[in-house]
């Protein structure tokens, strides 16, 4: 069992669409995943802009591979290095700490994904 940046289990991401690298809808992660997918992470416009212009297009639809396309307020398992080069950017999309995969802390700190937290209060 993974368990999230607070230590304990790792909370769904979001299962429309259904999100991460396994697609179980958790930010769950193994040596395969060498983009590391654990940050579970909160569409905005500015995110999926900055990441199509980064040469990752999440917004439009690919249904030959069954992606609806992402919109904002969609939960999905980022690359914890694309969070950080977003935070880098002043683009980082807000994050759901308790979904958000322990593994995520040796590329990206907790103080810098609190700020961004919305389950925090």
């Amino acid at each position: 069992m993974q368990r999230n940046v607070f230590g304990g289990p790792l909370g769904t991401c979001g299962e429309r669409p259904m999100t991460g690298f396994f697609r179980d809808g958790c930010c769950n992660t193994a040596d395969e995943d060498v983009g590391v997918h654990t940050v579970c992470a909160v569409m905005t416009a500015e995110f999926l802009a900055f990441s199509k212009a980064r040469g990752n297009d999440l917004s439009t639809p690919h249904p030959e591979f069954g992606f609806p396309g992402l919109q904002p307020g969609d939960h999905w398992c980022l690359c914890a290095a694309r969070w950080r080069e977003a935070w880098e950017a002043g683009a980082a999309p807000q994050v759901v700490l308790n979904a958000t995969n322990e593994a995520t802390l040796e590329i990206v700190s907790l103080d810098l994904l609190k700020p961004y937290a919305v389950d925090l209060n």
